[in-house]
């Protein structure tokens, strides 16, 4: 075989080849990555649910492919202390974020805002009356609230409750979850009347009843992002903080119930 039947022969695997690409960034949207890459992020337990579909687009826009790990901010800060393997932390608040950097946990300067959180009381039981009144004057019940040392939202639920006054009313009605799912769990299931929640846990159920419990009750729950020192050299941790701040994460997040304005 000649070189001329050699060059005739590979131009129809070329353009097959070249054809399949075009294809590729025709359904895709963008080019193909041979560097995509994954990275495992420690994510609060409250922002599972959008965490999930970030997680989706992201990996559309990049290639790259997301490990969650969730839990209350107060354990998956001590697992990154005691070395856990992860690239990034989305904590609940701003405190273990900033502890983080401070400790040497974090790269300084990575640290911002990427969501903020509203605690809503709340009842799978329709047309229950909840609000500051009912919980000062209803007969008393077990109310769920998350862990108060390990989770802000439980923190926060402490606050509302000594804001109203009520805290030493519910003192032994209290059921504590070891972070904010399980203490959805306990409301949903029964296993408590009423609890303290993410308003994320329960913006898109149509049944129950619930108080969005105003700001003014308790501290404002600012969630922060760091970059972990495990993925400072990760292309595909840099570049989803960098897809966290962008619009098209911010819409997702702010469907979910969450503010964007850090």
């Amino acid at each position: 075989m000649t070189s001329s039947d050699t060059s005739r022969n590979s131009q129809p695997v070329l353009r097959d080849f070249c054809l399949s690409v075009a294809f590729l960034l025709a359904i895709t949207g963008r080019p193909i990555d041979s560097a995509a890459g994954e990275l495992k992020a420690a994510v609060a337990a409250n922002f599972s649910g959008v965490a999930n579909h970030l997680g989706v687009a992201f990996n559309s826009a990049t290639g790259h492919r997301v490990r969650f790990s969730f839990g209350s901010t107060g354990q998956l800060y001590a697992k990154i202390v005691q070395g856990a393997p992860f690239d990034v932390f989305l904590s609940a608040d701003q405190a273990r974020a900033q502890a983080a950097v401070d400790e040497g946990w974090a790269i300084s300067g990575s640290q911002f805002t990427y969501a903020t959180g509203r605690i809503v009381l709340y009842s799978r039981i329709p047309g229950l009356r909840l609000d500051a009144e009912s919980l000062r004057t209803a007969p008393l019940q077990q109310i769920a609230i998350a862990n108060p040392i390990t989770a802000p939202y439980g923190a926060a639920a402490v606050q509302v409750m000594r804001a109203l006054g009520v805290l030493e009313r519910f003192e032994d009605k209290l059921v504590r979850g070891v972070n904010i799912t399980q203490t959805y769990q306990f409301v949903a299931t029964g296993n408590a009347e009423i609890g303290f929640v993410a308003l994320s846990q329960v913006s898109r159920e149509s049944s129950g009843s619930r108080w969005i419990v105003p700001h003014k009750f308790h501290r404002a729950i600012a969630q922060d992002a760091v970059l972990l020192v495990g993925g400072s050299s990760n292309a595909a941790a840099r570049d989803f903080l960098a897809f966290l701040r962008g619009s098209e994460a911010q819409e997702l997040v702010e469907q979910h119930g969450y503010g964007t304005k850090g």
